[in-house]
């Protein structure tokens, strides 16, 4: 088993001085903790694998495709392989858990 606690987590990336800190990599998955201020910009790019958005804490909305939808805590959204997706209008910090399938290279 692995376990993880999130407020450790967040300190690990603030600390590392990105937007993104993968913790956990397995044979067909990856986690992943990304975070975006508010205010700011998603330099996101389509990615080549399945994924998961958790949305642990603050609020943005999010354009996958043609498609947007607000956010906030608890707020789960799935993107597939190669579409393009951004987070915008974030209007309180955000925090996000990413799962990627298969790993993200």
């Amino acid at each position: 088993m692995k376990a993880f606690r999130l407020d450790e987590l967040e300190a690990e990336r603030a600390a590392n001085e990105g937007a993104y800190l993968q913790f956990l990599r397995e044979r067909n998955m990856s986690v992943g903790l990304y975070a975006l201020d508010a205010g700011s910009t998603d330099p996101q790019q389509p990615h080549r694998q399945d994924e998961v958005y958790l949305v642990v804490s603050g609020r943005a909305a999010i354009t996958v495709g043609t498609e947007t939808t607000p956010v906030a805590r608890g707020s789960v959204v799935y993107v597939p392989a190669g579409v393009p997706h951004k987070f915008h209008h974030i209007s309180e910090d955000l925090r996000v858990m990413v799962v990627f399938s298969p790993p993200e290279s």
